[in-house]
């Protein structure tokens, strides 16, 4: 190696180890403030559970006497003040809250203890909120004292429910503190308006936290620095000897007390932690590169082992390469094998529809056979009127004679509809009119198989994702199904009915002898009928399932409490921006 290289060398390595090191240093500097902010939040979810568990006795006491015989006899002309002063005065020796006194909805007070009294409470929040029904609570300041305070209104209620005053507690804020103060770390709750308001650091008293800098109680503007590091807030400030001068700043709300616990945590620790761990790395990549200046004289056999290695990897690459191509390959097979898999499912879905139409053609024939003959009988009777001199009659058969070929279109319509080969993709479809084409389609078999029929038609139409055509197979099959399952019952009833609640169902409850094996219903091929019957091969159900799926819903049967099979199906609404 040339001496002029070397130094360039020894410079680059040096000046990588330095990146390294700060590298390292911040992140073994992010990495213990992750600690340091998990210990904080701990302490300080600590903290906000003892401040939240030390108001609530006081809550719980203003709650407990609200409705206290002695205050409720106030408000009759035979109460004592005397005995209700006594009870809250030794609710509040008990509990040693600052003070108590109960007053009506008109805010007059009619009972108090000894200590500070607001002048007026008709106008504070927490007054209010007690007479609208509910717990009024709220940090403030005693008129007459200044004195910190938190304060508890509860309802007191007539017989009838209203509303008639409410039972003020008055918690002592100094007195909660005193049990707390000098713990670390430093900890604060701030109110509503971003007043540090309880404390365990008495000089934070008061401050006000406004953006870049915090205000004292004199206005005095203190310089508040923030930054972030690693989704870390840091405090830079000298607010106070006790108060670290570079802190994570943490927060957690609460709600139930209407604070924000807040404390900020010393970070000298991590950075001390950090600028040690990058240290140690910096000493071991220095002995690492004195190791290397060592071995740079193997540096041709390490030459020649990486020429053999690149030899190695050009030929794994080729066979990689190789292999790539066979998967290729497999995967075009795999895609038209794929293809004529979904042939062979539209064509066995039109192959169900066909053998449905195929058990439905007696009745189709009869369907159309007799308004066939009925036109035949009234063209007849219209040439006879004509030939009497009596044109009303004639044209009255000649109505009857349009109702019929009317009737018979709309047979052939859904016939067509139904026999098509439906390749559309999912669109919007009318559930009602899919539901009337299917019952017309089986009516002539329902009849003939005495059956009654409960079909509760909507109101209005219902629009699904779906295809007309598919999903009225879908109702065809169900209806067919349950008119084969009731031909040995006595009483054959089905019902047909629209959920239009938060979940679109469709219900197809029959009277037969119900379901068999209901986890093998929608397998291919599983049949309850007889072999050879001509009734089906297993089929029309394990269509439906599919069918109903690709629409993005689902399908199950059921055996239904009071016998009887229950077919359910479940379907997407149409949404004009789901779609779009």
């Amino acid at each position: 190696m040339p001496r002029l290289v070397r130094p360039a060398l020894v410079t680059a390595f040096l000046a990588a180890v330095g990146l390294l090191s700060a590298g390292v240093l911040a992140y073994g500097y992010r990495q213990a403030l992750d600690q340091v902010a998990a210990r904080g939040e701990a302490d300080l979810a600590l903290a906000a559970d003892r401040l939240a568990t030390q108001l609530a006795r006081y809550r719980e006491t203003a709650v407990l006497l609200s409705d206290h015989p002695f205050l409720a006899a106030l408000h009759d002309a035979g109460g004592s003040r005397v005995e209700a002063e006594a009870l809250l005065q030794a609710a509040v020796d008990k509990t040693s809250a600052l003070a108590a006194f109960y007053a009506d909805a008109a805010g007059q007070v009619l009972a108090a203890t000894r200590g500070p009294i607001p002048d007026t409470v008709t106008e504070t929040a927490y007054f209010e909120r007690a007479m609208q029904g509910a717990l009024g609570s709220g940090p403030g300041l005693m008129p007459q004292t200044g004195q910190r305070a938190y304060i508890y209104a509860a309802p007191s209620f007539d017989r009838s429910g209203a509303v008639r005053g409410a039972l003020v507690v008055v918690v002592n804020i100094d007195h909660i503190e005193r049990e707390w103060r000098g713990s670390r770390p430093a900890v604060f709750f701030t109110d509503t308006a971003n007043k540090v308001f309880v404390t365990n650091r008495s000089e934070l008293l008061f401050y006000k936290v406004v953006p870049g800098a915090l205000l004292a109680p004199d206005g005095t503007r203190m310089p508040l620095a923030l930054h972030s590091t690693g989704g870390h807030v840091i405090w830079t400030q000298a607010l106070s000897p006790y108060v670290p001068a570079s802190a994570l700043h943490l927060e957690v709300p609460l709600p139930a007390i209407g604070m924000l616990g807040e404390a900020l945590v010393d970070v000298e620790p991590a950075r001390r932690l950090a600028l040690l761990q990058a240290a140690a790395v910096a000493a071991l990549c220095l002995v690492f590169g004195a190791a290397l200046l060592i071995v740079t004289a193997r540096r041709r056999a390490l030459a020649e082992a990486n020429a053999v290695l690149e030899d190695r990897v050009a030929a794994r690459t080729q066979a990689l390469e190789d292999t790539n191509r066979a998967l290729r390959r497999e995967v075009a097979e795999r895609e038209e094998a794929q293809a004529a898999l979904t042939r062979a499912q539209a064509d066995l879905v039109q192959a169900g529809k066909l053998s449905a139409l195929g058990q439905m053609s007696a009745g189709i024939s009869h369907e159309l056979n007799q308004p066939l003959m009925a036109i035949r009988s009234f063209a007849e009777n219209a040439v006879a009127f004509l030939d009497r001199g009596k044109p009303e009659r004639a044209a009255e058969n000649l109505g009857r004679i349009s109702d019929m070929a009317r009737r018979m279109g709309r047979i052939i319509a859904n016939l067509r509809a139904f026999a098509r080969q439906e390749t559309a993709a999912v669109a919007r479809v009318d559930l009602r009119g899919v539901l009337d084409s299917a019952v017309e389609l089986t009516e002539t078999r329902i009849r003939a198989a005495a059956v009654a029929l409960d079909y509760r038609r909507p109101e209005a139409p219902i629009w699904v994702r779906g295809g007309e055509v598919r999903l009225g197979q879908v109702f065809v099959n169900l209806i067919t199904n349950a008119v084969d399952a009731m031909e040995a019952a006595s009483e054959r009833r089905l019902q047909i009915a629209v959920s239009d609640g938060p979940v679109l169902a469709v219900t197809v409850r029959d009277s037969g002898p119900g379901i068999e094996a209901p986890e093998k219903l929608f397998e291919p091929f599983y049949t309850t009928k007889a072999v050879g019957g001509g009734d089906g091969m297993g089929l029309g159900l394990s269509i439906s399932y599919g069918l109903v799926q690709s629409f993005g819903g689902t399908i199950r049967g059921t055996n239904a409490p009071g016998g009887g099979a229950v077919f359910t199906v479940e379907l997407e609404r149409w949404r004009e921006e789901a779609a779009a």
